[in-house]
């Protein structure tokens, strides 16, 4: 089977749409799936205003369709509304020729926390994008319930994984927390203000806390928070130790659709705090025990907190054992996750495509 990916988020970025996109590519390929990406790293592009690190590839629809045709893709999926995604939607409206989409990020959201206003047009052009996919892939239910009020229906699930084998307990705490007061919180991911970053820098807190990204709000965020502790961005090892040493992942976004850090951090035995909304209300529940996404009912433990109060939500995180964390954290498997991704994706045609097993599943002869 060969699969064409389009996206405007790709390495080098560094977020979870990007380790997420890039970890469903490895995963497909060891099943046997040909996979193409056309990425902005193709092409000449510009930094998106403010937000740097992202590159909008300045190419042409005829550029980017002669790349898919020349590929011949039996499936076509588009990741992201950027303009790479635009104009292979157009491509393959022009077809006929059957697609699927993924929505990864709030951007009316995104753009109200920028530059104020309004969310009304951006959603009018999300149903615009999205709305001639045969389906939408989410990463929980009740993100599929939102898409819904907005006039997105076609939506199918398609978690999220962890890397179980580089996020785990077992690993040394990162040097930094030798100095550092006990107990630590812990916030990891881009420094931007659509991270609320300054609802945790502000929150009561009895220890010190910990900033592991690099963003546009970074050096300002340093400035009005001297007592914190800013470490940059981390990766591979370096980040699974800050991930193991903490007391508390503190997650403050109100705009994200799932958050990757939290079960990274969950696997590391790290519990999880943040606010009542989607995401952490997906992954910790609204009682803190581990939500299925949809029912909020909890797997039984404590593995965090969320309250309106976010100090309040850090503190109450405390209060769960590590190995609960950790035995919710591996409930995040990439296999089950391909799976859903697989199960989503149609042909040209519009047909389900055929059901390609993880290699551990696979019969031998």
């Amino acid at each position: 089977m060969k699969l064409t990916l389009v996206t405007d988020a790709w390495e080098p970025q560094v977020n979870g749409v990007v380790r997420t996109l890039s970890t469903t590519v490895r995963l497909l390929a060891e099943r046997g799936v040909r996979v193409q990406v056309i990425s902005p790293d193709q092409y000449w592009s510009v930094p998106m205003p403010s937000y740097p690190e992202i590159r909008l590839a300045m190419t042409t629809q005829r550029r980017t369709a002669k790349q898919i045709r020349a590929f011949a893709p039996d499936a076509l999926h588009i990741a992201t509304e950027g303009p790479l995604g635009w104009h292979a939607r157009g491509w393959a409206m022009q077809q006929g020729m059957a697609f699927t989409t993924s929505f990864h990020t709030r951007f009316p959201d995104y753009v109200s926390a920028r530059i104020g206003g309004g969310t009304q047009l951006a959603w009018r052009v999300l149903r615009r994008f999205h709305g001639a996919a045969s389906a939408v892939m989410v990463a929980t239910p009740r993100l599929a319930d939102e898409l819904a009020c907005h006039g997105i229906s076609q939506t199918r699930l398609w978690s999220r994984g962890v890397d179980t084998a580089q996020f785990r307990p077992e690993i040394a705490p990162h040097p930094v927390y030798a100095g550092l007061k006990r107990p630590v919180a812990l916030h990891v991911g881009r420094v931007a203000v659509e991270k609320n970053i300054e609802a945790f820098l502000a929150a009561p807190w009895a220890g010190d806390k910990l900033v592991v990204g690099d963003g546009p709000a970074l050096d300002s965020l340093q400035k009005k928070y001297p007592a914190a502790h800013f470490l940059g961005a981390l990766h591979g090892n370096a980040l699974a130790s800050a991930y193991a040493g903490a007391d508390v992942l503190v997650f403050p976004s109100r705009t994200d659709t799932f958050g990757l850090v939290m079960i990274e951090a969950l696997a590391s035995g790290t519990p999880v705090a943040g606010y009542p909304v989607p995401g952490p209300l997906d992954v910790v529940g609204a009682q803190g025990f581990g939500a299925d996404g949809r029912t909020g009912r909890g797997s039984g433990a404590r593995i965090g907190a969320v309250a309106d109060d976010l100090g309040e939500a850090m503190r109450a995180a405390l209060g769960a054992r590590r190995a609960d964390c950790v035995a919710q954290g591996r409930r995040y498997g990439w296999d089950a996750c391909v799976d859903q991704f697989l199960a989503a994706l149609v042909t040209g045609d519009g047909l389900p495509v055929p059901y390609l097993p993880a290699p551990s599943l696979q019969l031998v002869a």
